[in-house]
């Protein structure tokens, strides 16, 4: 029985101990136990996994996803950093920019800026073709900072001072290509946030930039959250009295997702988009299989 119950825990628990954590590999295939019919079985497959959502927000979804390999586990969690796909600031013209930031910071900081449009609605662009009204959304950045004539003398408030003299995310305005404006009546493509600051300027001194949005791959703010307020962090160990007390573990095929969207799409969608992309990812690799097999 104890090697029975030894077993179990290897195959079900992820040990932490003082000076390493045991029980990381992956046990999920035939013959890695004697006496376990470890053999994939859709149907056991799909009784046992979950999805269970713990906590949903406008730009926040928290759930648990259990029953499932840590290889799959984490092939989501990287899709979901790295190949959902959003539209971004990728070109910036610069017509006219004499604020103190340079033209190179300047594009670099609007590329940053999120957008709030739904890619789904957009085609890749062919970077060897001019941007259309498929593939392109366009901005324009135009502001000159002014001097208010109504400013108190004694004043030295720059809000009051001057006019414009802070460039924000909500300065940048939608400037429709070719038919978009029939293609989205309803759109509202503008930056997710007003209040990202740009730019500092003073009086005479203006920016003047358009800007091409893509769709395209990036890294976004979503992130595998800490379990719980429990950090693992193994602290406990360090101490005397308490480390021959405790015994810290984790279910092995229980995983913990927080997905924190930038606001560009709700992180349910978030979440739908990545399952889409593991999925085609699967099927490239089972036509490659069948593709060998027929040579």
């Amino acid at each position: 029985m104890a090697a029975r119950r030894a077993t179990d825990e290897m195959r079900d628990r992820v040990v932490l101990g003082e000076f390493g954590v045991r029980n990381v590999h992956t046990t999920d295939f035939p013959g890695n136990y004697p006496g376990y019919d470890d053999a994939w079985d859709q149907r056991r497959f799909e009784e046992a996994f979950r999805v269970d959502v713990i906590r949903e927000e406008e730009d926040t979804l928290e759930f648990d996803m259990v029953g499932i390999d840590a290889a799959i586990a984490n092939a989501f969690r990287r899709i979901l950093l790295a190949e959902v796909p959003t539209m971004a600031v990728e070109k910036v013209f610069v017509y006219n920019n004499t604020s103190i930031v340079q033209d190179e910071i300047l594009a670099h900081r609007l590329g940053l800026i999120p957008i709030r449009a739904d890619p789904r609605l957009f085609e890749y662009r062919n970077q060897d073709q001019e941007g259309t009204e498929i593939d392109t959304l366009q901005f324009q950045l135009k502001i000159k900072c002014k001097r208010n004539p109504q400013a108190a003398k004694e004043s030295s408030d720059p809000d009051e001072l001057y006019f414009n003299h802070k460039v924000y995310s909500k300065h940048m305005t939608w400037v429709p290509l070719g038919n978009q404006t029939d293609l989205f009546p309803d759109a509202d493509f503008r930056p997710v946030h007003d209040d990202i600051l740009i730019a500092l300027l003073r009086p005479g001194q203006e920016i003047d930039v358009l800007m091409h949005c893509v769709k395209g791959i990036g890294k976004k703010v979503a992130r595998v959250a800490n379990a719980r307020l429990d950090t693992f962090s193994r602290e406990v160990f360090r101490h005397e009295g308490l480390k021959n007390l405790v015994r810290l573990a984790r279910v092995r095929n229980h995983y913990i997702f927080s997905v924190e969207s930038t606001g560009i799409l709700p992180p349910d969608v978030l979440v739908s988009e990545a399952i889409k992309i593991l999925m085609g990812k699967c099927q490239r690799f089972l036509n490659e299989l069948d593709s060998v097999a027929m040579e």
